[in-house]
């Protein structure tokens, strides 16, 4: 029996066996193993050095580790090997100790696997696994995105789930939602008159989200700094580049508007931002509807010009209304993905938040040094302490419908749209500041 059992052990400890286990075992379960193995040897050294503590503290407690040495009996010769019986006791203490200390760490190693695989089977988990890329579009300078991309706080809270956030930047709201439509990026930000258009040439996407406040300065007419013009009067009969079916062209009939003059009176042309700043340096063109981005570029800082009119001006504190910044997303997210997208908005907000933050923090220096008006800070002040971005509601898509109305009316949409559809526009009351 002793020869048997030392081959066998001889078997168990050889390199081959060890070679094997991973083979045998998936790598993880060996892991477990051995990490409880060794906390049940740690708990049990604990609880018997507990033990023996108390054992020393109270030594009258045992009347055989007390007693005198001289009133020791002497080992009977007949009977040998039987050992004292405190000493059975406390071998019996060891095992049990021992198997407490591995049934303890057992219980303790299910109840966070139990805890591991709820969380790992929330929906918001599930989602996250089954969509593995998450492919996001944004337009130079949009500031919640820029500082949800810099600081990468998307990719910080859907990290333990194995998803991959990829960004893509885009010229134009239109060509974002038009990258949404061919199914190019899942979710993206931009001006709410690109999808007027995009909804009337049939493109695929959904409405989701808006922020509340515009910036009152974010877009602007430029003319030359040596131009006769000095008032939107005098844009009667001048050529004016700006991106046909964005922002710009819907600022720029309202701007005309404003002093009675029609679109007809202009000579519109259609030139991207990138295709207009060459020809409006070489005064090719005499004025430009431009988008001025809320964070700075090297790029757009350096914009020649000067401006007669911006969004302040001209739609003074409805601008936030009549010039929204829209989110989308394709239909899959919104159908398939509720909790996944929930946590995109939620982070958008949380950027949209700190960016409010350092604009307040920077206005509040400009203040200190007497460079701006104290009014400008309380404002400031007003909406650093509201979300971001809030649901789309009836109020801002009665906005975009008399937008559309008016794009129709001149014969720039081929047909009516009602952004109030449900296949292009999402109402909610969700709140995404948690």
């Amino acid at each position: 029996m002793i020869s048997y059992s030392l081959n066998l052990w001889s078997k168990l400890t050889s390199p081959n066996i060890f070679r094997s286990l991973p083979v045998i075992l998936p790598r993880g379960v060996i892991s477990r193993f051995v990490v409880k193995f060794g906390l049940g040897v740690a708990s049990s050294l604990v609880l018997s050095l507990a033990f023996n503590s108390h054992l020393m503290a109270t030594p009258e407690s045992s009347p055989v580790l007390s007693a005198p040495i001289s009133q020791v009996s002497p080992v009977n010769p007949a009977n040998p090997v039987n050992p004292p019986k405190n000493s059975t006791i406390r071998l019996l203490e060891t095992v049990g100790l021992f198997v407490g200390g591995i049934v303890f760490c057992i219980v303790l190693d299910r109840w966070f696997s139990d805890r591991s695989a709820h969380a790992g089977s929330t929906p918001l988990a599930q989602q996250a696994r089954r969509l593995k890329q998450l492919k996001i579009g944004y337009p130079e300078g949009m500031t919640n995105f820029e500082v949800l991309r810099s600081q990468a706080l998307l990719e910080e809270r859907l990290r333990p789930f194995g998803l991959i956030v990829t960004w893509t930047s885009f010229l134009s709201a239109s060509a974002l939602i038009e990258a949404l439509s061919n199914g190019t990026i899942d979710f993206c930000g931009g001006g709410g008159t690109a999808s007027i258009f995009s909804q009337a040439a049939d493109h695929v996407f959904v409405r989701v989200a808006k922020e509340k406040y515009t910036a009152p300065k974010g877009q602007a007419i430029l003319v030359p700094e040596d131009s006769p013009i000095q008032t939107l009067a005098d844009l009667k009969g001048k050529k004016i580049a700006f991106d046909k079916g964005s922002s710009a062209h819907y600022i720029l009939i309202r701007a005309l508007r404003k002093v009675g003059l029609d679109f007809s009176d202009i000579d519109p042309i259609y030139l991207t931002q990138p295709q207009a700043l060459p020809l409006f340096r070489q005064g090719e063109v005499d004025a430009w509807v431009v988008w001025v981005p809320y964070t700075p570029t090297q790029a757009r800082s350096s914009y020649p010009g000067r401006s007669i009119a911006d969004l302040e001006s001209i739609f003074g504190d409805r601008a936030s209304l009549e010039v929204p910044t829209y989110y989308y997303a394709v239909p899959e997210l919104v159908r398939d993905y509720p909790d996944l997208l929930k946590v995109i908005l939620e982070e958008v907000n949380e950027a949209g938040a700190w960016a409010k933050k350092q604009e307040l923090e920077a206005a509040q220096r400009l203040l200190d040094q007497h460079e701006i008006d104290p009014f400008i800070l309380e404002t400031l002040q007003k909406r650093s302490a509201e979300r971001a971005i809030i649901p789309i509601d009836e109020q801002s898509l009665d906005a975009l419908q008399h937008q559309a109305n008016l794009f129709r009316d001149l014969d720039l949409i081929p047909e009516r749209v009602n952004v109030k559809d449900g296949t292009y526009s999402l109402q909610t009351k969700q709140n995404w500041t948690y």
